[in-house]
C-alpha cells in the first residue's frame, strides 16, 4: 500500500511547515520579549502628585511624590495615590505585552499569556 502525502522517512509535508511556523513565531516573540524588557510605563494619580514608572518586566523603577501630596494628616490618601499610579502602570505594561504578542500570534487563543510577557 503506497503512502499519501509528505515525503519518505520524514514529517508530512503540511506538518512541516507546521513546525517551520511554530519556529519562526518563537524568535519573533523572543524579539518582541526583549523589546519589551527596556520599555517604561508612567502613569499619575492626584493631578501628577503622584508619578509610578514600571518597566516592560513589570519592575518598579521609580515613585515620584510632590511635597503637596505629603499631608501627615492624610497619609491614606497619599498611600491610595501610590496604589493607584502603581497598578495603572502596571495595567499599561500588561496592556502593551498582550498587544505585542498578539501581533505575532494573530490572537492565536492565549499563547504568550502566562509565558511571563
Amino acid at each position: 500500500m503506497a503512502k499519501r502525502g509528505g515525503f519518505p522517512g520524514g514529517m508530512p509535508g503540511n506538518m512541516a511547515n507546521i513546525m517551520k511556523q511554530a519556529q519562526r513565531m518563537q524568535r519573533q516573540m523572543e524579539e518582541k520579549q526583549k523589546e519589551l524588557e527596556v520599555r517604561e510605563y508612567s502613569a499619575s494619580t492626584g493631578g501628577g502628585a503622584v508619578t509610578v514608572t514600571v518597566s516592560g518586566k513589570k519592575e518598579m523603577l521609580s515613585v515620584k511624590i510632590s511635597p503637596e501630596a505629603c499631608d501627615p494628616d492624610d497619609v491614606e490618601m497619599l498611600e491610595d495615590m501610590i496604589l493607584t499610579a502603581a497598578n495603572e502602570a502596571m495595567k499599561k505594561a500588561e496592556d502593551d505585552s498582550q498587544a505585542l504578542m498578539n501581533s505575532v500570534t494573530g490572537g492565536l487563543g492565549g499563547l504568550g499569556g502566562g509565558l511571563g510577557f
